[in-house]
């Protein structure tokens, strides 16, 4: 089950109390205060994690409370520092106050933290409150609580290329035989209700496909659930439209048209990013055969189509080249939509 929206409860661990002591030893009949500072209260800190890609695990677990500090001691000892609790989520991951709806950071790659609440400081032990005028201090601080809030985790899946169509283009099943990947496969609209990932390969080089839910006209607006998809689209390098050319259904044009509006409304800087169009189910096509104009339409827009039939295979190299291509291009420009995360 694919989760990409839950809600948390974080809180830092308190600090350590300090702690009240005199010095007690033969032949020093007046020791001085030697009460020690309290720990420090551990973190509550985001760790992405690669072998992750849903938030799903926080749906049943939403609540996260750091160990507190240790408490001081005599002799000046100081109480240890709570540990830092790692809430493991994948990269992607946005966090914001579900209170104030400030953005606190994002974890974009393996191996990033965002601390999302801070641990209480340890109270002062008697020691630090020795003047001239009181010499033997009897008070101590106790520790500060740690931080608490809850926190709205928002999940944006990171590949290399990301498949984009109206529903019923044909997406799963180009994944499906692109990669391992087996997602849902019917011939209804809205099969796919949430992101697919897959792993291509291609001669020496390998990356990351994202199939995204169907695009319809008004996504951009949250038709379909538009918006929860589309932005999913927002961490890919390269867009691949998948067009039904086979004639028999949606005029492919408009459909592309359709798609490509949807993306320029929603986010107008994702169409800046390399883009190929596959024109798929060319094993069934009607007369007219629309692949000429969608050709024409294509290289007016500046794109490159690829005709392949999913169902015999025509066309899968030819466009897991072009793919390898583009992603190639993409990753020497730079790390990729989005790839550095705030802290």
């Amino acid at each position: 089950m694919f989760v990409d929206q839950v809600r948390i409860l974080v809180k830092g661990g308190d600090g350590g109390r300090g702690c009240v002591s005199f010095r007690r030893e033969p032949y020093v009949p007046r020791g001085g205060p030697d009460g020690g500072v309290g720990g420090t209260g551990g973190d509550v800190v985001l760790l992405a994690v690669s072998h992750q890609n849903t938030l799903l695990p926080l749906r049943y677990h939403s609540e996260f409370r750091a160990t507190r500090g240790g408490h001081g001691g005599p002799g000046n000892r100081s109480g240890k520092r709570g540990p830092d609790l790692m809430v493991q989520v994948p990269p992607g991951t946005a966090a914001r106050d579900d209170a104030t709806h400030e953005a606190l950071g994002e974890v974009l790659a393996e191996g990033q933290r965002l601390r999302l609440a801070r641990g209480g400081r340890g109270g002062r032990g008697n020691r630090a409150f020795l003047s001239n005028r009181n010499r033997a201090p009897r008070e101590a601080e106790p520790g500060q609580p740690g931080e608490e809030r809850w926190v709205s985790l928002d999940l944006s899946l990171i590949a290399d290329v990301g498949l984009l169509g109206k529903p019923n283009a044909g997406k799963s099943t180009l994944l499906a035989r692109l990669s391992a990947a087996r997602p849902k496969i019917a011939s209804y609209p809205f099969t796919t209700l949430s992101p697919v990932l897959g792993t291509v390969e291609a001669d020496d080089a390998s990356f990351v496909v994202a199939d995204i839910p169907g695009i319809i006209e008004g996504a951009h607006a949250g038709a379909g659930l538009g918006l929860r998809f589309l932005r999913h689209v927002g961490r890919t390098r390269v867009l691949l439209h998948v067009v039904d050319a086979s004639g028999t259904a949606e005029d492919p044009v408009a459909s592309l048209k359709t798609v490509l509006e949807e993306v320029r409304l929603a986010s107008p800087e994702l169409l800046a990013r390399p883009q190929l169009v596959a024109a798929t189910k060319r094993d069934a096509v009607a007369d007219p055969d629309p692949l000429p104009r969608l050709r024409r339409e294509a290289t007016r827009l500046g794109l490159e189509v690829v005709a392949l039939s999913a169902v015999t295979g025509r066309g899968l190299a030819e466009l897991r080249r072009a793919l390898a291509r583009r992603v190639a291009e993409a990753r020497a420009v730079g790390p990729g939509p989005g790839a550095e995360a705030r802290a």
